[in-house]
């Protein structure tokens, strides 16, 4: 009788430990979740909109005061065709004009990088930082290649802040102007994008 109540204790011992467990498991598990759905209008998120943005980028390299500067190299950039390995970190005015004068809309903050040894295409990382009307303190990230000799480049717009949340969409940049002796360039670009 002993040893049967013996194994009962040791058999109620492990069934507890079991349900124990499974039970921990279901409370973990509910506690600690990785995601959940969440509702649109909770969060502020109405209808979706189509926006165009139009102005231009001046990218100033040359005298005392340059908006852009080159901040790295490789050892071999000197000898590219290219410019291969050059990093440049920038701060851009964006303009409503192409003429510098014009009314200053936001910045183009970030970096862009000489990414082919075939031709002059540039990876671009930044932020289109504005200051202007409804949009002052919304921002818009690029993430793409521009072939600069191209007439027309398309680069993806990878998402925003502000205004600009849950932003998607793409930029075409058109050179304005560029000097070849001063390597100073003025980029007209339209931005359309999709956000809430």
């Amino acid at each position: 009788m002993a040893k049967t109540l013996q194994t009962l204790g040791s058999n109620y011992t492990i069934l507890i430990a079991i349900s124990f467990f499974f039970l921990s498991t279901l409370v973990t598990s509910e506690t600690h979740r990785f995601s959940r759905p969440l509702s649109l209008s909770k969060h502020g998120l109405k209808k979706e909109k189509l926006s165009h943005l139009h102005f231009y980028f001046h990218d100033i390299v040359s005298g005392r005061t340059p908006t852009a500067v080159k901040v790295a190299e490789a050892p071999t950039t000197n000898t590219s065709m290219t410019g291969f390995g050059t990093v440049v970190m920038m701060d851009d005015p964006l303009t409503i004009g192409p003429e510098s004068s014009s009314k200053l809309v936001g910045k183009a903050q970030g970096i862009y990088a000489v990414a082919s040894q075939s031709e002059v295409g540039f990876l671009m990382a930044l932020n289109f930082v504005f200051v202007e009307g409804k949009y002052n303190g919304s921002t818009l990230s690029v993430l793409g290649r521009n072939a600069v000799f191209s007439t027309v480049r398309e680069m993806p717009i990878v998402g925003g802040s502000g205004l600009f949340r849950f932003a998607r969409g793409y930029a075409h940049a058109s050179t304005h102007q560029f000097d070849i002796k001063t390597g100073d360039a003025v980029v007209e670009y339209n931005v359309y994008v999709f956000h809430y």
